[in-house]
Order: C-alpha cells, then structure tokens, then sequence
C-alpha cells in the first residue's frame, strides 16, 4: 500500500512525454470543434426534453425489439402531429437523451486538454474543477429557486419542496449518488454527482493512462464497465435512465448513474485528449483518419448502438457506442464547417456557455410548456426557437454573473476572517 502511495504521488507529479503544446496548431482552431460539439449536445437534450414534456412522455425506448420501437415511433409521431415533414423532423428529437453520453466523453477529453502537458498536481486541479463545477451550477440554483417559487406563487403551480431547496442549493455539502436531492428540482441535474465522481476519479485514471498504457487502460475500462452494466442489467434489475419500463420492479434507473457504467466512455474521451496531443490535429484529415473513414466509423458505431438500446442484452454495449458514433459523424460535420471563420467563431463562443445552458434548460422548457403551450401543437412549434434562445440568453447571464458572485464571496469571506482574528483574545499565558 506504501509503495501505490508513493507511485501515484510520483506519477501524477512526473513530466510526461507529451509536448506542452500541439505543433502548429493555433488554440480557436484546436478546440472549435470540441466546443461545437457542447453546442450540438445541449441543443439536442434541450429539444428532447422539450418533446417528452409537450407529449407527456409520448415514446420512449422499449426492451421489446427494434421493429416494435419503430412502430410505436410511428404511432407517437402521427399522434404529434399529422404533417410527414414535422414527423419526420421529430424522430431523431425522441433520443436526443444520447447526447448525454457524449458529454461523459467529452469530460474525459477535456480534462486532459485541460492540462496542456503539464504534471498533474492535485490541490490546484481539483481546486479549479471544481470551481469549473459547482460555481456555475450554485449561480443557476441561487438564482432559479426564488424565480420557481414566484411564478409558481403566481401560477399556483409546481414550488419546490424546501428540503430539495437546501439540498440542491448546497450541493455537494449533501450528496446522494442517485441524485434524488436534485431531481425533484430539475430532472437533468441526475448528471452532476456523475460528473463530481468522474472529476475525482481522474488523477488516478490519469496516473494509469501514463503507466499502463492507452490500449491496456482502455480494455481494463470496458471490462469494469460491461461486467458491471451486465450485473445491474441481470442481478440489479436495473434499466438505463432513458427506457420508462410499465410495472417496473428491481433497482429501476440508479444503477446506470453511477460511474461505473460511464467508465470506459469516460476513458475513451482521455485516449482521444492522448492522442491529439501528440499529433496536434482533432480534425480529420492528413494526420488523422480521412473524413469517409471517421464517417463511417461514426455510422457503424451509431447504427449498432442504435439497434442495441432495443433489448435488455444490447443495454451492456449501447451507451458505449451511441457517444463514439456521435462524436466522431461530429467530428466529420464540423471539421467541414471550421472552414468558415464565422461558424468556427461561433462554436468557440456558444460553446463555452453550453454547461450553464445544459443547467438551466430544463427550467425554461418545463415551465414554458406546463404554463403556456400545453397541448397547442402551432403555438409549440412557435415557443421552440424562443425557449432555445431563452436558454442561451440565461446561461450568457449566469456565466457573466458567476465571477461577481465568486467576488463578493470572496471578499465577504477575507472581511470575516480578517474582523474575526483581530477581535480574537489574546491567549492567556
């Protein structure tokens, strides 16, 4: 045990082979497409929240086969609407849910660009991850618990309960690995005890990238991972957060929240950082794989995934490879659109606001939804584009908001501590 300490204290603190900065490679350029990524993400969630909510849960997938789920698509879509252009605009919003597995992966990447060839030392990264967290999600809660309490006041509708209150407003102080304290607040909000437990867990998958290897930390990952999908699957009764089961019995959606079944797609994120640090590319191309193979790469993995999420067997590899499907048909997309200045400039600074918009997005649609759209299909349609602006222009807000609030924070701590000490006794000898 002494001598693991003493190699992972080392390890972390070591200089690795990797070059501090990609050759040749100017910074909007390396990371647009990352960003573009985030923007692609929070949109599709916020339109599939936005969909399930106006339908009441309309479709979601079933354990019951891949021409069963097509058939019931058909029949949500035709009870959505009868237009064939809008039925065939809604299918994909239906697993816009997949995206949320692209953000694991994503983390993983980021957090190893986030280094940029440095040693890993731990106080200042998880002093500044989890500033990078919480600071964001504290401004969203501090700020929406007393506006969902006055417009339900003034709706008599949906107030939050003051426990769920507190908790979430001092989350991770309380943290449940479920994320039931959050839930009842916001149904996304699941996702932050995934995210806290994948950020402290990366120095030591860190430390391992470095001394096992890419290729061996990776198998050891997807062996944990489908070992454990397959035994929440089969010994928990457990069922991925996105199927809604009739009768539902054993241990429900709790088993697929924990980090284990987001293990190897989280390492795969930190492969690929490994990777394109040491070429200095993401796009594909000369130094990467050609754009038709990354496309079809992309489609495989998509399309298998896709059919996997259809039975109980397929839960063990489909969150697996519906996020390396979509990332990497992404990847191809925006590669092509980084050509145009504007569009490169514009994921690089939608991007950076896409964490406070996945935070905020569910309280713009659900209250939108419930208090003015209801069941009115035109005037739906016609919310749709003003709630995905709202988001935005909430989580802009929040992210300009944030660094003040750190600031009175902060100084309202330094006035405390210093008022605090000076009127301190001098001990009794």
């Amino acid at each position: 045990m002494a001598k693991l300490r003493t190699g992972l204290r080392t390890g972390l603190q070591a200089e690795t082979a990797l070059p501090t900065t990609p050759p040749e490679t100017p910074q909007a350029a390396r990371l647009a497409s990352l960003e573009g990524i985030r923007c692609l993400a929070a949109l599709a969630i916020l339109l599939y929240h936005a969909q399930l909510y106006f339908t009441e849960y309309g479709y979601t997938p079933q354990p019951t086969g891949l021409v069963n789920n097509l058939q019931r698509l058909a029949s949500a879509n035709s009870q959505l609407t009868p237009n064939l252009l809008l039925q065939i605009l809604a299918t994909p919003v239906w697993f816009g849910f997949q995206w949320v597995d692209v953000f694991v992966l994503i983390s993983g990447f980021e957090l190893v660009l986030s280094l940029k060839g440095r040693p890993l030392r731990l106080g200042e990264f998880y002093r500044r991850r989890f500033l990078r967290i919480l600071l964001p999600f504290w401004t969203v809660t501090w700020f929406s618990y007393p506006l969902l309490w006055l417009l339900g006041w003034m709706t008599d509708s949906y107030r939050p309960n003051l426990w769920h209150v507190f908790a979430g407003a001092s989350f991770p102080l309380l943290y449940q690995y479920d994320a039931q304290l959050l839930l009842p607040t916001s149904g996304p909000w699941w996702f932050m005890p995934l995210i806290f437990s994948l950020v402290l867990l990366f120095p030591l998958l860190w430390w391992l990238l470095q001394r096992w290897g890419a290729c061996n930390l990776l198998l050891v990952s997807l062996a944990i991972t489908l070992t454990y999908r397959a035994v929440a699957i089969y010994g928990f009764g457990g069922h991925p957060t996105y199927i809604s089961l009739a009768n539902e019995t054993g241990a429900g959606w709790s088993p697929f929240l924990s980090l284990l079944a987001k293990l190897s797609t989280f390492v795969c994120g930190m492969v690929a950082a490994q990777m394109y640090l040491r070429t200095g590319n993401l796009k594909p191309g000369v130094d990467g794989w050609r754009s038709s193979k990354m496309l079809k790469f992309g489609l495989i993995c998509y399309g298998l995934g896709f059919c996997c999420q259809f039975s109980r067997w397929g839960w063990i590899v489909a969150d697996l490879l519906l996020p390396l499907g979509l990332t990497a048909c992404s990847l191809v997309l925006l590669g092509w659109l980084e050509r145009f200045a504007w569009l490169r400039q514009s994921m690089i600074r939608l991007g950076a606001h896409s964490y406070s918009y996945f935070l905020i997005h569910n309280f713009v649609v659900d209250r939108t939804i419930h208090l003015l759209v209801g069941s009115n299909l035109p005037l739906y349609l016609a919310m749709l584009p003003i709630m995905v602006v709202e988001a935005l222009l909430f989580s802009i807000l929040a992210d300009y908001t944030t660094p003040l609030i750190q600031q009175v924070v902060s100084s309202g701590w330094r006035y405390l501590d210093l008022k605090l000490v000076a009127s301190r006794r001098p001990q009794q000898v």
